[in-house]
């Protein structure tokens, strides 16, 4: 029970990556609040562990404020955000990628972390404690070909992490970031362009251990980061890759 006590809120946590990190809070002793613009999937993974689901868009100020006050509400406080929520793009040309898109990478990939952050961190630094936990991406350390404004992004995602991080250090506040490597999760497909044998079987030739990362292996390292165990770790931006940054 390494977060017995905890409030923890898990964007984007109705799939994929972020259902892992909620069940695994959840196993942990957190009192967690899944918030997801897909409704459906955060009311999936509320029933199935017991956490709490609220519909939200991250890129929206007025959203990001109402999931705040929401955990606050439900449990009295918190202590732990998980930036979670994320988008990629189809593996194109740099030159290719319409704008609509990468305004959409730029608002859920990026803009929504300093959306958290403006609400987030003052209620942190009130009380003197906090522990913030943004997902980047091994595309932010070894960028792919064809991915380049989705990297860019990631890439954003650990700067920002290690800035914040300095930052709000004599406040108490620890912030740090996840690197995972592809997963078995919604976003697979994106990320590969097709799902079929020969494409898997080329991605993973690139991780040393042979396989994806998965939502039980994200839970269990953002368990540990945000429990007290992981009190003297702030700034890093931790890869679950199986190798594939080496």
């Amino acid at each position: 029970m390494r977060l017995a006590g905890k409030v923890a809120i898990v964007t984007g946590g109705g799939s994929g990556f972020g259902e892992g990190i909620v069940t695994k809070f959840v196993a942990e002793g957190a009192k967690v609040l899944i918030a997801d613009i897909d409704e459906a999937g955060a009311l999936r993974v509320a029933q199935a562990t017991g956490a709490k689901a609220l519909r939200v868009d991250v890129t929206f100020a007025a959203d990001v404020k109402t999931m705040m006050d929401a955990a606050q509400d439900l449990f009295g406080g918190l202590h732990i955000l998980v930036n979670n929520a994320g988008m990629g793009h189809l593996p194109q040309p740099l030159e290719g990628l319409p704008e609509d898109d990468f305004d959409r990478i730029v608002a859920v990939n990026m803009k929504a972390i300093y959306l958290a952050a403006k609400e987030v961190v003052p209620r942190f630094k009130a009380s003197k404690n906090g522990v913030i936990l943004n997902m980047a991406s091994t595309a932010g350390v070894s960028p792919r070909p064809r991915l380049a404004w989705y990297n860019a992004s990631k890439g954003w995602v650990i700067t920002a992490t290690r800035a914040m991080a300095v930052e709000l250090a004599p406040f108490g506040i620890r912030v740090n970031a996840l690197n995972p490597v592809a997963g078995e999760t919604p976003m697979l497909k994106t990320f590969m362009g097709e799902d079929t044998p020969q494409m898997r079987e080329k991605f993973l030739s690139t991780i040393p251990l042979g396989r994806f990362s998965t939502p039980e292996d994200l839970g269990n390292a953002a368990c540990f980061l945000c429990s007290d165990e992981a009190s003297m770790i702030t700034g890093v931006a931790m890869e679950v890759d199986g190798g594939r940054c080496i």
